[in-house]
């Protein structure tokens, strides 16, 4: 039960988890890496961090650290997850947990070789969005799911160059996520089709030649549920969403990343037609369960009000993607804390990201079934 140290590595994304982990009542203390050392002075100077690292290799040295959260670019999510297992640290890593099957192998191997936790960092499991959708499963609103859907849209031109030309589905998980979730059951086969065309020097770094992919997947209990993921050349406006149709009613994300839900509800067998009626609704904020001293990062900044917290966190805008980033870290800091495994964990999330690896897979062979392999 004692207090951990955590270290975050990759301060582009990751500055934002840096104060929630300062104020985790379970974080005895913070420390921050990158490589580039304007922002690490600029990182550590405004949230009042001491402990800086200017390498990798130097977190890995330190036997002071209990974790380390890597928000590093994709391509050594592998190398860099074997590495803090190795050196006997806890890791949490942002999505996806790596670019191969056999990526995915090292990593499952490196934990349970190490028996140090790891979690991929999955924010559409905690988003406000996700949390209703879930508790109306729990509580028997939607009734038996009848299909799934998912889908993330995004432009990365201009980004890193490590995205130009990146298979789509190989960044699916925030599309496929919250169908393995909500379904109870892991995803085992997929046929997914490639469209759509895109200029020739995209297709040089991973050999892919399409700028959106669309999968059909099988899950284990029998449920299908389907994806789509655009990354280049598609005009559509950004989207991280989650679709669950059910027997009673059914929620979908919106048309747009902040719109808010939809729930459509049957009526009664005897009042049912054309006009199935509709509301939409917004998503509370789900902070309650979290501890009082980040309760605040549910929200964004500037609609937190310390002299009136409850208020501002029920109505705020939603923070990091839709309040999702402190309750991750609360997840992986309590797992540790408590011995326990973390919600996703290596074999969760190993299930999420092959099935994106698989529908490309499917993809570059003109929609052939792919069995998923299993990591259990």
């Amino acid at each position: 039960m004692k207090k951990i140290n955590v270290v975050v590595c990759g301060m582009q994304f990751g500055a934002s988890f840096v104060p929630i982990y300062r104020d985790h009542p379970d974080v005895a203390s913070v420390g921050i890496c990158d490589i580039n050392p304007e922002k690490l002075k600029a990182v550590a100077e405004a949230h009042g961090i001491k402990r800086t690292y200017s390498s990798f290799e130097d977190v890995l040295k330190d036997d002071s650290v209990d974790a380390v959260h890597l928000v590093t670019p994709i391509p050594l999510h592998e190398e860099q997850t074997v590495k803090v297992l190795e050196s006997g640290k806890h890791c949490a890593c942002t999505v996806p947990m790596a670019i191969t099957l056999d990526g995915l192998r090292r990593i499952t191997a490196a934990q349970r070789a190490s028996g140090k936790n790891y979690m991929m960092m999955e924010t559409t499991l905690y988003t406000r969005q996700f949390m209703m959708i879930q508790e109306m499963l729990e509580k028997g609103e939607l009734g038996r799911i009848q299909f799934l859907r998912g889908c993330h849209y995004q432009d990365m031109e201009n980004w890193p160059s490590y995205w130009m030309g990146l298979p789509p589905m190989f960044y699916g998980t925030h599309a496929i996520a919250p169908m393995i979730a909500l379904s109870g059951s892991r995803i085992g086969r997929v046929v997914c089709f490639g469209s759509g065309t895109m200029r020739e020097e995209l297709h040089a770094q991973y050999g892919n030649p399409f700028p959106i992919e669309s999968a059909l997947f099988a899950f284990d209990n029998g449920l299908k549920g389907e994806a789509t993921r655009s990354l280049f050349e598609t005009a559509r406006v950004y989207l991280e969403g989650a679709y669950v149709y059910g027997s009673k009613a059914s929620v979908e994300w919106g048309f747009a990343d902040n719109d808010d839900p939809i729930i459509t509800r049957l009526e009664s067998k005897e009042n049912r037609g054309f006009a199935t009626p509709r509301e939409t609704v917004k998503a509370p904020a789900y902070y309650k369960m979290l501890p009082e001293s980040i309760r605040k990062y549910t929200v964004s900044s500037s609609d937190y009000d310390e002299t009136n917290p409850q208020e501002s966190l029920t109505k705020g805008a939603a923070g990091g993607h839709h309040g999702s980033h402190p309750h991750l870290v609360h997840e992986f800091v309590r797992s540790i804390v408590e011995g326990r495994k973390p919600c996703i964990d290596e074999v969760l999330g190993a299930n999420i990201t092959a099935a994106g690896l698989c529908a490309h897979q499917s993809a570059m062979e003109d929609g052939k079934e792919i069995i998923i392999p299993t990591f259990d």
